[in-house]
């Protein structure tokens, strides 16, 4: 089944992904390209429309990114974000030029005034709030466009020729600081690209399975089964489509949590799969020993792992295929196109440059983890593992602060085991998005008892997030926090200081390392 797809073309805004995760919420497939990709390689994916994203250039400026203008010809309607809107009314006669004072650039939530008789708004509030980040002005609208919204500020924040079936805004709806953004997004699919919403999680399945199917024939696959969601979910859908010509390979690096290991191969027994659990702790900590820097070590571990699938490989026979439970905010946060690198992921950029294996199957790269859960739960998988809190490749190595030892992360997984346990019984999992402890490398002087004692600080980390691309910090209540401290300082040793993380992403990242 092909499905109707939308492009969004990537300028280089830091929320291209999430446009791109937005409209698939709307039940509508898209692929993000880069503004670069030819037109007639365009014209080949018959897409229903197409959305223009921000960037952070200014359209009138000689090197600045644009289209092949024939993109307008091809009578597919057209959504400007931002740099897009901009984009769209340079190329089309209109004019664009620096802001001549501050009261023309708009940056943050704004109220703004929308005409609901336009597509793009119809059905919504004609008063409400947008995220405005430019510092640009369209002096002159093109030829045929209506202006569709206003701020007090700005009389073109929205402006659309509904003939042509091409839109632009000035302002990002795609971010949740944008009231009724989401369904600004979905009007355009729907009212303007008359989309049928095509897109679920079921169908994916089986075309995954089917794609899956033809590329692997009759070869042998090899992954790397953490037990966390993303792993967890590519071993289904792989065992779904090939069944015994899967090797699953646990690597029990000594850096999960408590009981993980028991539970991971416990959760696995059932399934049609050729399950293999290696205890590879003492390698990894001797191979990590003395090491402080974190992509040091996220190097360290992602090629530690392939030598140990190297292994495993010739012990089972040839391996034609090595899987990997990528997802798109794993590609999105190392790096594509003119976006910046934050840090590598082990299972993007810490792999080695050598890989003894045929080629790299990665059926989860273009779903963002909310899809990657359904997909679970459309394998049949349990949804204590569906839900599973996300955890990183490189494990309790990147929330150590400093080196690692047996004794230290012995005691990191008592304080976050603590922590977890209390979260769950304050019956706060649900709307915490991810919740974690990390060992600082601090020490600082402490009273226990009646004596002195010299121990770590522990900070504890919590975030609500839709999409994990950004994040605000949990508000726990006081008394949760006070129960959590006082239990790790009374029960675990060698820790007693508590900190609370209060930071939000951006400008952190949700890990510490």
């Amino acid at each position: 089944m092909k499905h109707q797809m939308i492009i969004v073309l990537d300028f280089g805004g830091q929320y291209n992904q999430l446009i791109a995760r937005r409209v698939r919420e709307c039940g509508v497939y898209c692929e993000v390209k880069p503004y670069t990709t030819p037109l007639e390689e365009l014209r080949t994916m018959e897409p229903i429309g197409f959305i223009f994203t921000g960037g952070p250039n200014s359209v009138y400026l000689e090197d600045a990114p644009h289209v092949d203008p024939a993109i307008f010809e091809l009578g597919v309607p057209v959504l400007g974000i931002c740099y897009g809107c901009q984009l769209i009314a340079q190329a089309l006669g209109g004019r664009v030029t620096p802001a001549q004072d501050d009261t023309a650039r708009e940056y943050g939530k704004t109220e703004t005034f929308f005409d609901t008789s336009c597509k793009l708004f119809k059905g919504l509030p004609e008063r409400g709030v947008s995220w405005m980040s430019h510092g640009d002005y369209m002096e002159k609208v093109p030829e045929g466009f209506a202006l569709a919204a206003h701020s007090k500020a700005c009389p073109n924040v929205a402006i659309a020729d509904e003939k042509r079936g091409f839109y632009g805004v000035q302002y990002h709806p795609e971010v949740n600081h944008t009231e009724n953004g989401t369904a600004m997004i979905r009007n355009f699919l729907y009212e303007a690209c008359g989309a049928s919403g095509d897109w679920t999680m079921g169908d994916y399945k089986r075309t995954a399975v089917a794609a899956i199917r033809e590329k692997v024939g009759d070869g042998r696959v090899l992954l790397a089964l953490s037990g966390g969601v993303d792993s967890s979910v590519c071993a289904a859908l792989l065992a779904e489509a090939v069944g015994e010509q899967l090797t699953c390979v646990f690597v029990d690096h000594g850096l999960m949590r408590k009981n993980e290991g028991d539970e991971v191969e416990a959760a696995f027994k059932p399934w049609a799969m050729h399950f293999v659990r290696v205890d590879a702790e003492a390698r990894f900590l001797e191979k990590l020993s003395g090491v402080t820097e974190p992509e040091r070590k996220r190097k360290i571990i992602g090629e530690e792992f392939i030598r140990v699938f190297e292994e495993e490989a010739k012990k089972t026979g040839t391996v034609d295929f090595l899987a990997q439970g990528t997802i798109y905010p794993d590609v999105i946060e190392s790096g594509t196109g003119d976006a910046a690198v934050i840090k590598s992921h082990h299972n993007v950029g810490g792999l080695p440059e050598y890989v003894d294996f045929k080629e790299i199957v990665e059926p989860l790269r273009l779903l963002f983890k909310d899809e990657v859960r359904q997909l679970g739960r459309e394998l049949g998988l349990p949804e204590y593992l569906v839900t599973r809190q996300p955890f990183p490749g490189p494990g309790l190595a990147i929330r150590m602060i400093g080196s690692l030892t047996k004794e230290k992360l012995d005691t990191l997984r008592d304080a976050d085991a603590i922590y977890r346990e209390e979260i769950a019984a304050a019956g706060l999992e649900p709307e915490i998005g991810q919740y974690f402890a990390v060992l600082t490398n601090t020490r600082s002087v402490g009273v226990m008892g009646d004596g002195r004692s010299y121990d770590y600080t522990l900070a504890l980390r919590a975030v609500t997030t839709t999409d994990f691309m950004t994040a605000d910090w949990a508000r726990i209540p006081y008394e949760v926090l006070n129960k959590v401290s006082t239990r790790i300082v009374n029960e675990v040793p060698g820790i007693n200081r508590i900190v609370y993380d209060i930071t939000s992403k951006p400008p952190a990242t949700i890990e510490w390392e």
